[in-house]
């Protein structure tokens, strides 16, 4: 019987079928050539697009902040030159000289105020990382916002769970938890029930956690995605930089900074700020200085 009557493949199929294969690899082989240089070019536009977006974003937090400046030097610029005016058409009352000098005095402790807070936001920062009791740390900051009418019928408390130790930067974390504490203190101001103002530390996995929560007004949506803008502010004073501090000191921990308002705060009311920062204690004994540069227009969104 012949080797086509047993069903076997003769030496001429064999080669047509090779080169069949052949055809089809190299089809397939010029397919992924063509689907790679595709896919290379999608990904350099997009590169593209994206980098155009983030100059977009950054020369559209760049605008506020100018504008956030400009707006905030001319109030006291303002008063300063009425005054100086009042001066110089002559003031023969010795009070009313006195309440004109105390006026000018004023607006250059303001304008001396906002020069600080940009210096503070546009330095660079170099945390020295050490581990950081914190307890201590959450009494420093209740000491220092805590005082005044405006801490007036305000619950406190301070909850600490875990071993009570953070690794980060004692001042800069004082720094950030003040700028949060006062904030929520303010959203509290003027409404009805209870006031509380609970500060806490605890431990989840690999993060330690700082909480500062309220139980004011809470945040809505829109404010919650400008909120860390620098010069970014709902209020009619203050230079709207305290929370894009905050968010500049807890990237230079390498942390993390969330907020939850509304129902799912920490209270069931009010705002939760949390700022996460990695749980590495022994090696924040040794760990060397961190430096973070540049404005951090970067993060405004």
């Amino acid at each position: 019987m012949s080797d086509q009557g047993r069903g076997m493949l003769s030496a001429q199929d064999l080669g047509e079928l090779l080169q069949e294969m052949n055809a089809v690899t190299a089809r397939l082989q010029a397919s992924h050539e063509t689907l790679r240089r595709e896919v290379a070019r999608l990904n350099e536009e997009l590169r593209e697009a994206n980098e155009s977006l983030e100059r977009s974003r950054r020369l559209a937090a760049l605008g506020e902040m100018a504008a956030g400046i400009a707006h905030e030097i001319r109030n006291p610029l303002g008063a300063i030159a009425l005054s100086a005016q009042a001066l110089e058409r002559g003031v023969e009352d010795e009070r009313e000289r006195a309440q004109i000098a105390r006026r000018i005095v004023e607006g250059v402790r303001g304008l001396d105020a906002i020069v600080r807070d940009v210096l503070s936001f546009a330095r660079d920062l170099r945390p020295r990382i050490g581990v950081v009791d914190a307890r201590a740390l959450l009494e420093r900051v209740v000491q220092s916002v805590c005082v005044g009418e405006l801490a007036r019928g305000v619950r406190v408390e301070i909850r600490v769970e875990g071993s009570g130790e953070i690794g980060g930067d004692d001042g800069l974390l004082t720094q950030a938890l003040v700028n949060i504490a006062r904030n929520a203190l303010e959203a509290m101001a003027g409404i009805d029930g209870e006031r509380r103002l609970v500060l806490s530390s605890l431990e989840e996995g690999e993060w330690g956690v700082l909480r500062v929560s309220d139980s004011g007004t809470g945040i809505d949506a829109r404010t919650l995605e400008r909120m860390f803008n620098p010069f970014f502010t709902t209020r009619a004073s203050g230079t709207g930089l305290g929370l894009a501090i905050v968010h500049r000191i807890v990237d230079a921990h390498r942390g993390q900074v969330r907020v939850r308002s509304g129902g799912d705060s920490e209270l069931g009311r009010g705002t939760t700020f949390e700022i996460r920062l990695p749980r590495r204690i022994e090696a924040a004994r040794e760990r060397p200085e961190i430096t973070v540069r540049g404005t951090g227009l970067e993060h405004a969104a």
